[in-house]
């Protein structure tokens, strides 16, 4: 037999369709891969008990002609959602032992929709980082190591990094500044950020409020479309959560591009770029315009602030969310003499240097005296960013841009763990588009030098992932790159 975990979701939909295997088949494939990859440490929580109960009941509706679109598919689930009956922690010490009594509202339509869930995915803590070295449970081991151990980027460095290694069919992921495109790119996987308010965040473990969206990582461009499809939609539970249709994503795949106008940012393209990322820039624009599609230069002229911006909002947010985690409700408690003795000692052990470097930060620039100087600055030009993006569009229908500055980096890199900012400018690509609300996706587009996976990331308008899907398409197949580890 074919080994199954090396089928997309669309085949896999397939083939159990057709009765070429079953349901639990397919989650005994990848759980025995979870079983024999658990050197990358993509799993802190593993459920094959509940997979293979679910897949019975996935087979049992598909032998009768029902389920759903994803019916029998094997997910991994980033351990930020909050999943009813299964430990959810944030990957933080202060989150031990949580169980949430709900479902995260993304969680729970693609339980709707047929799935089965292998487990929960290592992840920075609380969704801060880019490498996947701030999780309370250990970092996580790139798929495409060799001499030495690399990252997978962050903050769903698990959920990339299980579906390069086939440990699940597609995973389920959060992107805040980069951290779904970041790891894709890092692991030589797609994935694509939608458009702020397109999935709910109900359920999703905050971290910046203004700039959390949920999103898909799977092993190619129709994959996501059929995860996005499944995961997004109006919740009443969720304020932000957009009251616009779900267009069908997969419908739109499989046309041609002839006259979509392309954007090249001439700020994205900075002296001292990567030479290899800065010749795979220009070989991705040669291959969409080889399809038909019209190269032109766009200017996005405030990208130049979107780092200094970004680390003065998510942190200011990060601040205000995290202050629930006191020790008295849930998750982890170290007593003191008395009730401020209980705070500071539950959150000095329970949080992560990362998280408290952010913290500080965050209540900083919201303290009396420098709210206005900061926060109040930093959201004014984030309508400026913004504004660049929709004169951009007037002059094309999506941006391409690369995804990272550089590929994977070694875990322990010295220079990224002494000064945190050299960890902040792999997110230079992508946090602009956060900070504007906009749909991203990045796939892989070639090897550098050192045999290690880089991407490209197309950027849409606000709810136009239709465009970006249909253009992320024919570069795939343009690409054609071959990645699974």
């Amino acid at each position: 037999m074919t080994d199954l975990t090396k089928l997309t979701i669309a085949k896999a939909r397939e083939g159990l369709k057709k009765k070429e295997f079953t349901a639990v088949e397919l989650a005994e494939s990848y759980i025995k891969n979870m079983e024999l990859k658990r050197g990358l440490n993509a799993y802190v929580c593993e459920t094959p008990e509940k997979a293979l109960e679910q897949a019975k009941a996935s087979q049992a509706k598909i032998d009768a002609g029902r389920g759903g679109d994803l019916e029998g598919i094997p997910l991994g689930i980033k351990d930020l959602f909050c999943t009813q009956g299964i430990a959810t922690t944030a990957c933080s010490k202060i989150l031990q032992g949580f169980v949430p009594p709900y479902e995260s509202t993304v969680t729970a339509k693609l339980l709707a929709a047929g799935v089965n869930f292998l487990g929960k995915l290592n992840m920075d803590e609380f969704a801060m980082g880019g490498s996947n070295e701030t999780s309370a449970f250990g970092p996580v081991v790139n798929p495409w190591s060799k001499d030495k151990p690399l990252v997978a980027g962050g903050s769903s460095g698990g959920s990339a990094a299980a579906v390069a290694a086939e440990m699940c069919a597609a995973a389920t992921g959060t992107d805040t500044g980069g951290s779904i495109r970041q790891p894709a790119a890092f692991c030589g996987v797609t994935g694509i950020k939608p458009t702020y308010g397109r999935c709910s965040r109900y359920g999703i473990i905050a971290f910046a409020s203004s700039l959390d969206q949920a999103g898909p990582i799977a092993k190619d461009v129709r994959d996501c479309a059929i995860m996005l499809k499944n995961m997004a939609g109006h919740d009443v539970k969720d304020s932000t959560s957009a009251k616009n249709m779900v267009p069908d994503f997969e419908k739109v795949l499989g046309g041609d591009i002839r006259g979509l106008r392309i954007g090249i940012p001439k700020e994205y393209r900075p002296a001292g770029l990567n030479e290899e990322i800065a010749a795979y820039w220009d070989k991705a624009a040669a291959m969409l315009e080889d399809q038909g599609a019209r190269i032109v230069n766009v200017s996005l002229p405030h990208t130049k602030y979107a780092l200094a911006t970004y680390y003065i909002i998510a942190p200011a947010e990060a601040s205000s969310n995290l202050a629930r985690y006191d020790g008295v409700r849930y998750g982890k408690r170290i007593d003191g003499e008395h009730l401020e003795d209980m705070y500071v000692n539950t959150r000095t052990a329970g949080f992560g240097a990362e998280v408290k470097r952010r913290i500080m930060i965050g209540t900083y620039v919201l303290s009396a005296g420098y709210y206005d100087a900061y926060y109040l600055k930093a959201q004014k030009v984030r309508r400026l960013i913004r504004d660049d993006f929709v004169r951009a569009f007037e002059q094309c229908d999506v941006i391409l841009t690369p995804t990272a500055p550089t590929a994977a980096f070694a875990i322990g890199d010295k220079t990224m763990r002494q000064d945190p900012i050299n960890m902040w400018l792999n997110d230079v690509f992508t946090v602009s588009v956060s900070l504007a609300g906009l749909p991203a996706m990045s796939l892989p587009i070639g090897l550098n030098k050192n045999g290690l996976p880089l991407g490209m990331q197309i950027i849409g308008r606000a709810f136009d992932e239709e465009t970006v899907f249909k253009a992320a398409e024919v570069l795939e197949k343009q690409a054609g790159f071959k990645g699974a580890k």
